[in-house]
């Protein structure tokens, strides 16, 4: 069984080591983790599925939110979500396959994105099902290369996650003036 949490988690160096640090201390295993921006500056959005039931799926939750960038969790795995995967997948297409692949890429509802003389490179988007199932209809023709982004989650509905805003610049407000001190008037002297 699989886990899906949503973080977001403030966008500074270091943020990612630890919460793959935190996977890794407890024993649990990430099966994919996408990073990106979100709306907001100073915050991102993590999409992690780890495999656990939902006992682990608790701790895991408590965990993360003991790290001290981590701003929100959300375990949507059994939340009306929509999960997607992107996949790029470079398949050999001579003269005589390359219509039936194009094809077969049509019925995907997936798009070439570049053609070389001895190859095609498929983009598609969707569950990881449909991917997996393109991926097993072009390994016939050759499969060169495959690279997917993982899952990302988002709640069904015109609810939105509450605003999230790093910690730092909740804190911050305006800053204060210190005043200087005044310059020291005459030769400095350095002693040894």
């Amino acid at each position: 069984m699989s886990s899906t949490f949503v973080v977001y988690v403030e966008d500074k160096p270091g943020v990612l080591n630890r919460v793959a640090s935190l996977f890794r201390r407890r024993a649990f295993n990430i099966e994919s983790l996408t990073v990106g921006h979100t709306d907001t500056p100073g915050v991102s959005r993590m999409t992690i599925v780890v495999g656990t039931d939902r006992d682990g799926a608790r701790k895991v939750e408590a965990h993360l939110y003991k790290l001290v960038n981590v701003l929100r969790v959300d375990d949507v795995t059994s939340t009306p979500a929509v999960f997607r995967d992107l996949a790029m997948i470079k398949v050999q297409a001579s003269a005589e396959t390359r219509s039936h692949i194009m094809q077969l890429v049509d019925v995907y509802r997936a798009r070439i994105v570049d053609v070389a003389p001895d190859s095609l490179m498929v983009e598609v988007t969707g569950t990881e099902d449909k991917i997996d199932s393109l991926l097993d209809v072009l390994r016939p023709y050759g499969v060169l290369e495959a690279v997917r982004t993982g899952r990302v989650a988002m709640a069904r509905g015109a609810a939105r996650t509450p605003r999230v805003r790093p910690a730092s610049a909740a804190l911050r407000g305006p800053m204060p003036r210190i005043p200087r001190e005044p310059a020291a008037s005459g030769p400095v002297q350095l002693t040894a």
